[in-house]
């Protein structure tokens, strides 16, 4: 398991995708395969889907409670991604990582991850995930097997939106074959880390 260089402390790893692209997939495959690194729990206004834990996938919050944070600034980024569905990245999260050392990974939807890219500047690298064409990316989305169809188009149709913001990334990953998008973005990782 490569270690983290001494550097990795506030280093970021921003991975963006469209739903359905695999990026959750591959993260946790970055957090196995490198020591060192923290992923960045994302808050959300959203219920918790299947199995998901608060704390673990995400903080889940309230609308009016994540709208009181984003009031008090205990944000480095929220998007409202859907009326009253908001994500966004707590700054106690990032000093919680950083204070141990530790890179910190995110997880994040596109618009999230420009603004994390911005913010961080050239301590993060930014990569974005994305399916091989938009139907391979239903079909994914339909076997997840935990969106409604009237909720898979609207993701669907995002995504086309999406797709559009991947020139503003530092790396572009087409997930069309899990080890070698597995391989791709170790690589990648690895490069940026020695840095």
């Amino acid at each position: 398991m490569p270690a983290c260089k001494k550097k990795a402390k506030g280093k970021a790893l921003i991975f963006s995708a469209p739903s359905g692209s695999g990026k959750s997939t591959i993260v946790h495959h970055i957090l196995d395969t490198f020591t060192g690194m923290e992923f960045s729990v994302s808050a959300t206004s959203r219920n918790p889907r299947g199995e998901e834990k608060d704390g673990v996938d995400y903080y889940f919050l309230s609308e009016e409670k994540f709208r009181e944070l984003i009031d008090a600034d205990g944000f480095v980024e929220h998007e409202e991604v859907y009326p009253g569905r908001f994500y966004g990245t707590l700054k106690s999260e990032i000093k919680r990582i950083w204070d141990a050392g530790h890179a910190v990974i995110f997880d994040v939807d596109v618009k999230g991850g420009i603004n994390l890219k911005k913010y961080f500047g050239k301590n993060a690298l930014s990569i974005f995930i994305q399916a091989p064409s938009i139907e391979v990316l239903r079909e994914r989305l339909i076997k997840r097997g935990t969106d409604s169809e009237v909720d898979i188009e609207k993701r669907v149709a995002k995504a086309a939106e999406e797709l559009t913001y991947a020139p503003k990334f530092d790396h572009i990953l087409v997930n069309d074959d899990l080890q070698a998008a597995f391989a791709e973005s170790e690589s990648i990782v690895e490069e940026f880390l020695g840095r």
